[in-house]
């Protein structure tokens, strides 16, 4: 084998390894700890327990909320720390219990929380109004203009392609 095709046999070699170094690196199941590795058994599921972790979970959270000036509760930069802790809460709670997180009843459950919460914070619709006719007429000449020049360009340069050559 000479010694350009080593080369290349080399070269396609570290290529192979520096691609599993940087793919295994991008695989978030790897990287994460996993308190719970084991998937929860739907078998095991006790809602009723369920039911009375997300209402722990929840008065906590309702305690926390009430130290948020209610103006600001449709600002998430006010209370993140807490609807945090609320999320965790709840994944840990089911998760320790032996149930799916998300599943129904804490989805349910967290509806509730945040038709309780932040029922008024829907935005306005955004009405979109057209452009002025002098704006929109120039955002539609200026690439049809563009394209009919690129069209000349490659008729008049394939004419002159004695030339050019």
């Amino acid at each position: 084998m000479d010694t350009n095709g080593l080369n290349v046999l080399k070269l396609f070699v570290v290529g192979i390894f520096v691609n599993n170094l940087m793919t295994s690196g991008l695989s978030a199941t790897e990287n994460i700890n996993m308190k719970a590795s084991v998937k929860p058994s739907v078998d095991l599921c006790n809602e009723t327990t369920l039911l009375l972790e997300m209402e722990k979970c929840g008065e906590i959270f309702k305690h926390d909320m009430k130290l948020v000036d209610p103006q600001n509760w449709c600002n998430l930069t006010y209370f993140i720390r807490e609807y945090n802790f609320f999320s965790t809460c709840t994944e840990e709670s089911a998760v320790h219990i032996g149930c799916y997180w998300p599943n129904p009843l804490v989805e349910s459950y967290i509806i509730r929380i945040h038709k309780h919460f932040f029922s008024n914070c829907t935005l306005d619709r955004i009405i979109w109004v057209d452009p002025p006719d002098d704006t929109l007429t120039i955002l539609i000449l200026i690439p049809v203009c563009l394209t009919l020049a690129m069209i000349a360009l490659v008729v008049w340069c394939s004419k002159r392609s004695d030339i050019l050559a």
